[in-house]
């Protein structure tokens, strides 16, 4: 027997075709079913050295997604007002420690545990891509979501008991959408940048095949 979820999948393209941050929720909660699955695929991305360096705080629920709010943002700033209905908010912290362990094992020898080996910070890149599946995932799941940033970071570090080399990248809020949700007006102020305009063929700045 088939679970809604295994009927509800939608096809990849209108997976991305619809992927957009939403900043409106009703208060309806979530299945377990569905938090499952946006957590699972969220463990899913790639991670360099199959480190696996990411990590969710997860608040479920009416009363802990108010303590994320108490902590992250309790003047309740956003013009969004219906962001704060979402019954769902995702963490996603990045663990530089464990990629540093990772590297300075046998197979791949920096035993001195430098930063200085790491041309970008891979525990970050990781997390988003982390971070992404689970926006993907909202929207097949027939769900919003958006991914914000924690500007208390120390506040909320310090709450929740997050230790001090591990970072939270962002917040995703993920609920139920409502028909009217707004775009963010930067849509209209800064538009689409022409897709000519980002692909560079060969060299930068060769913007023709």
């Amino acid at each position: 027997m088939h679970s809604w979820l295994s009927c509800h999948a939608m096809d990849f393209q209108e997976v991305i075709r619809r992927r957009k941050m939403v900043r409106s929720f009703d208060d309806q909660p979530l299945s377990r079913e569905m938090i499952d699955r946006l957590i699972a695929n969220g463990h899913r991305a790639p991670s360099a050295g199959y480190s696996q360096g990411f990590s969710f705080v997860v608040f479920e629920g009416k009363d802990q997604a108010t303590r994320f709010w108490d902590v992250a943002d309790p003047d309740r700033r956003s013009s969004w007002r219906e962001l704060y209905n979402a019954l769902l908010i995702l963490v996603p912290c990045s663990e530089k420690d464990v990629y540093l362990d990772r590297y300075a094992r046998e197979d791949k020898g920096w035993t001195d545990r430098s930063e200085s080996h790491w041309p970008v910070p891979y525990w970050d890149i990781d997390t988003a891509m982390a971070s992404m599946n689970v926006l993907l995932t909202a929207v097949d799941l027939g769900l919003g979501a958006l991914f914000f940033g924690i500007f208390r970071t120390p506040e909320f570090k310090e709450a929740f008991g997050i230790p001090e080399r591990v970072t939270p990248i962002g917040a995703i809020a993920v609920g139920h959408p409502k028909a009217h949700d707004q775009p963010s007006p930067s849509l209209k102020l800064v538009g689409r940048r022409p897709p000519e305009r980002k692909v560079h063929w060969g060299r930068w700045g060769a913007h023709e095949r």
